[in-house]
């Protein structure tokens, strides 16, 4: 097909996506689309970056894929040329994940992950049991840190010898995005790729409760408790939910003691510890302390940092170190709110069209993120005081009587004293070169007394208090 051709025909699929969709969405994720080529009914599309095709991937491919089989022929095939270095005009060529094969079968394991529905009368015999795991979210792409070392290890062994580790149940908990889910899913596609008879299963609770209460309108209850006695290694996401209704804890109870005592893996996933579970039965709670409790924390900045990286190199983009670090230093919650600060910024640098820079970064985060001030430590003073002052920590707990070595001591024993929480002045004279009490409260009292008409001091003071308490 003719160049000409193609883009008129493209055009035509634009217009009618833009009938379809948001003006706003049609700007960021299809304006900047090109038609390469039509050859042998597949339709090659360039996408500026990884990023782009990603979320047409997961967003809009029934739309796209409706529209270019209206416009170039029902079995139009399509791929992607996507860019992932715009500089030196470097791409990959990307499948799409709903080509002509998948078409003709509309039932595929996507399809019935969407599904609400209660199993029903399923044969345990059954061996085509979907898993409803995400492929995305494997121990390949679970970067390890402080905050998750022991669950993951734990994880880790279960993948291996499901049901016969002393981790049965595995109950892990901790804050919203911090990697729960992701390590439940792990651990069941691991589980797959090891022990393909395996029958395994993610489900959340909020998806069992709605099960149950269409067995129970169904007749189907006995249904429902044999399917998922079935069941090899149960993955049961945000156990929270079950806080409440009585006949739902009560049937999953005897769900659970079929499992554990017939050797089955049990691994379950909250937003809090066992014992903060409000209004779930006493014996459940008991169950779910029986194995292991783990929590998973907040990611530290080198986690943090970690993991911006392995995206970035998995995806093939290209951001700089400045970039990552920033984002790492001010978006600490979750690894979640992390990835998703990320893909932000490079979706407004390729609506854009600039290279994604700390000014993107810092407006785009300051958008998205409510941040409390940023905790002040001795630490964080005596540095600040000595890139501002231009002395080094070394002179400043020495003996040193020069004067800016004395005034920037002075400087850092009055911070200490105003900004760090609960700490002594015994406790900054011996950070400081071992100095006693009354060193420290005379120099809080000779700076706070200077600040008023030492014009140098006081533009010292205040330019390092803005460093420490910069958001």
């Amino acid at each position: 097909m003719k160049q000409e051709e193609l883009e008129q025909r493209w055009s035509e699929c634009l217009s009618i996506i833009s009938d379809n969709i948001p003006a706003s969405a049609y700007n960021i994720w299809f304006a900047n689309i090109r038609p390469q080529k039509f050859a042998e009914q597949v339709l090659w599309l360039a996408i500026p970056s990884q990023f782009v095709y990603e979320y047409i991937e997961e967003h809009y491919i029934d739309l796209l894929y409706a529209t270019i089989c209206r416009v170039f022929g029902e079995n139009t095939d399509l791929m992607y040329r996507v860019q992932i270095d715009k500089a030196n005009e470097l791409s990959v060529d990307q499948e799409s994940s709903n080509r002509r094969a998948s078409i003709s079968q509309p039932q595929t394991s996507a399809a019935r992950k969407s599904t609400n529905k209660a199993p029903g009368p399923i044969s345990v015999a059954t061996q085509d049991l979907d898993p409803m795991l995400r492929p995305n979210y494997s121990f390949d792409n679970f970067i390890e840190g402080e905050s998750n070392r022991l669950p993951r290890a734990a994880g880790n062994s279960i993948a291996d010898n499901p049901g016969r580790t002393i981790f049965n149940p595995l109950f892990v908990y901790g804050a919203s995005g911090v990697g729960k889910t992701h390590l439940i899913n792990a651990i069941g596609l691991r589980v797959k790729e090891l022990y393909p008879d395996k029958r395994v299963l993610y489900v959340s609770a909020n998806l069992f409760k709605v099960q149950f209460m269409d067995a129970v309108r169904k007749n189907t209850l006995t249904d429902f408790i044999n399917f998922y006695q079935s069941i090899d290694v149960l993955l049961l996401d945000d156990v929270q939910e079950f806080v409440g209704p009585e006949k739902t804890q009560n049937t999953f109870f005897h769900i659970f003691n079929h499992l554990h005592q017939n050797g089955r893996q049990i691994v379950m996933s909250c937003d809090r510890a066992p014992s903060s579970l409000q209004g779930m039965e006493d014996r459940l709670i008991t169950r779910f302390k029986c194995g292991l409790v783990a929590e998973i924390e907040r990611p530290d900045y080198n986690l943090r940092k970690a993991i911006l990286t392995s995206k970035v190199r998995r995806d093939g983009l290209i951001i700089s170190n400045d970039v990552l670090d920033y984002i790492a230093e001010n978006v600490t919650d979750s690894v979640r709110e992390l990835e998703g600060i990320l893909n932000s910024i490079i979706a407004h640098a390729t609506i854009l069209n600039r290279e994604p820079d700390v000014t993107l970064a810092e407006r785009i985060i300051n958008k998205a993120i409510r941040r409390a001030p940023r905790e002040v430590t001795l630490d964080s003073i005596l540095n600040t005081v000595c890139n501002t002052c231009h002395v080094t920590q070394e002179e400043i707990s020495s003996g040193s009587r020069k004067r800016s070595v004395v005034q920037a001591r002075q400087i850092a024993m009055f911070l200490a004293q105003k900004h760090v929480k609960d700490i002594t002045l015994t406790r900054i004279g011996e950070c400081i070169g071992g100095r006693d009490h009354t060193t420290v409260l005379h120099s809080c009292k000779l700076v706070m007394n200077q600040l008023n008409f030492d014009k140098e001091l006081s533009d010292n003071v205040t330019t390092i208090e803005k460093a420490l308490l910069k958001r």
